[in-house]
């Protein structure tokens, strides 16, 4: 799993695969696994998300991996390597956070937009239609949120931009400006567009979570919301998520 910068295939997105994660929440389902192996409807989720991904035209993908590291990379060569170019980003040594593991990661993105993609998340939206805003919206991040039932929301305003986060839970509220009036909640689907010049931006710690980092980025920097509303979006990493497969 040696890092080493590949060919970039001439008009090719490049994408990453988080799926590095314990997979606490889907326990006893993953004491013998990672939660990118566990299966929905007879298929693995990762193989759900690379086909998703392969669909809409990207041709090189980096997964990182931490938890039953091994068995991710065996699967990926046992396919192939879904006959596209697949690298590995390794988190043996520490789990880094969303955040941290992208960083890690960011010797592989190149200088185009790169895609991001949790492989416990499966839906309808269209990643291709999500490129092409990222490219047309000016933003340095574009981030798919949808309206739906959530324990902590984005904050976004009339004009589509990251403002803030609040946990519904206990009303606390984080905002990127004095802004206030106006600002829709919305919950963010675990799926985003970067602009390589973010890798500039990440902190100095090796680990850091990813929402606080957008806050910080957002208050110089604009960070677009993608809304999705009509596209189906499941997340897998719950087990009441399997009660109907």
């Amino acid at each position: 799993m040696r890092n080493r910068l590949p060919m970039l295939q001439s008009g090719k997105n490049r994408a990453m695969i988080l799926a590095a994660g314990l997979g606490t929440r889907l326990w006893p389902l993953t004491s013998d696994r990672p939660k990118a192996l566990v299966e929905w409807r007879g298929v693995p989720l990762l193989d759900h998300v690379v086909r998703k991904l392969k669909d809409a035209g990207f041709r090189e993908i980096i997964i990182n991996v931490h938890h039953f590291a091994e068995m991710i990379v065996e699967h990926v060569e046992r396919k192939n390597r879904y006959g596209i170019l697949i690298e590995f980003s390794d988190e043996q040594e520490e789990l880094l956070d969303t955040g941290g593991g992208i960083a890690r990661a960011s010797w592989f993105f190149g200088n185009a937009p790169f895609l991001v993609h949790s492989v416990d998340v499966l839906s309808t939206i269209d990643l291709e239609k999500l490129v092409e805003v990222h490219r047309l919206n000016g933003a340095i991040a574009t981030l798919a949120v949808k309206e739906r039932v959530t324990s902590r929301s984005l904050l976004m305003d009339p004009g589509g931009l990251l403002k803030g986060w609040r946990d519904n839970r206990t009303g606390e509220t984080i905002l990127v400006d004095r802004q206030q009036e106006g600002l829709m909640p919305v919950a963010f689907s675990a799926i985003q567009v970067m602009e390589p010049e973010i890798t500039g931006l990440f902190p100095e710690e090796k680990k850091f979570p990813l929402i606080p980092f957008y806050l910080e980025v957002a208050k110089s920097r604009p960070v677009f919301l993608y809304r999705h509303d009509a596209d189906e979006w499941t997340d897998m990493g719950k087990p009441e998520s399997y009660a109907n497969g």
